[in-house]
């Protein structure tokens, strides 16, 4: 069995004396896309952070490509894993190239330039995310949405095996919603990447995800193939709201009643 991208033993998540997550296992693995669901307030920011190293967990372990977490140096980690937040706010000036070129500084010597190949994998990035021409803009110009994407191709260009986003398609119309998970499905497929990304869309989950962490207000989490975990009664459970599963074209849906 290889390793796993990321694994977590025993995991105990808190904020302010309050228990979100608790006695947590769970292993992602290459090829995998996974998508972290739940209600408000029951820890999917809060496990991200953890697993990026930006706050620490009340307990159990967090090892990265079979490596305790905190043993890796930050540029190292920075070559193994990326990470999207949920908020970001650009402060100072800079064209949207060089900010997705930011994405490649984990490769690059402490006194290195970005050279054309940095460049090209930061172009190619931008393709990915329908900003083709976009190079010369300035950041504090572009919408929430262009800037929601240029953020995409900067975490693309950064190109680890393990991709972490806090959601990902905030922000973005329905074409490049679908355009940004069809491109994370094909990173894990194609390309062997492993992803795991928080949505509140069930029906974006049912389609584009492999598996699915489901998150509870009590702190339990029911994890496994999406298809087996996005049922009706779990997710009357997490969201105390009844859903309704139906099949439309071959596709699963969940009609809110």
């Amino acid at each position: 069995m290889s390793v796993p991208l990321l694994e977590v033993r025993k995991l105990v998540l808190g904020v302010n004396g309050r228990t979100l997550v608790r006695d947590l296992d769970f292993r992602l693995c290459a090829g995998e896309v996974w998508c972290m669901l739940g209600p408000n307030g029951v820890g999917k920011s809060t496990f991200l952070h953890t697993a990026v190293g930006l706050r620490d967990p009340q307990g159990g372990e967090l090892q990265l490509g079979g490596k305790p977490l905190q043993d890796w140096p930050a540029d190292a980690a920075a070559r193994q894993r990326s990470f999207l937040p949920q908020a970001f706010h650009d402060v100072f000036s800079a064209s949207v190239l060089e900010s997705v070129m930011l994405g490649r500084h984990p490769y690059l010597s402490r006194w290195q330039w970005e050279g054309a190949e940095e460049r090209e994998i930061a172009s190619a990035a931008l393709r990915a995310v329908d900003l083709a021409g976009f190079e010369r803009r300035d950041v504090l110009t572009l919408s929430g949405g262009e800037r929601q994407r240029v953020a995409l191709a900067a975490l693309f260009a950064q190109d680890t095996p393990l991709l972490l986003l806090d959601e990902p398609v905030s922000h973005l119309d329905l074409r490049h919603q679908i355009m940004v998970l069809e491109y994370l499905n094909e990173l894990a497929r194609a390309r062997g990447k492993g992803v795991l990304f928080t949505l509140h869309d069930l029906n974006l989950a049912a389609r584009f995800a492999t598996h699915a962490l489901l998150l509870t207000p009590e702190g339990a989490v029911r994890q496994g193939p999406v298809a087996e975990v996005l049922n009706e009664a779990s997710l009357w459970c997490a969201f105390g709201h009844r859903v309704t599963r139906v099949e439309v074209a071959g596709r699963t849906l969940f009609v809110p009643e």
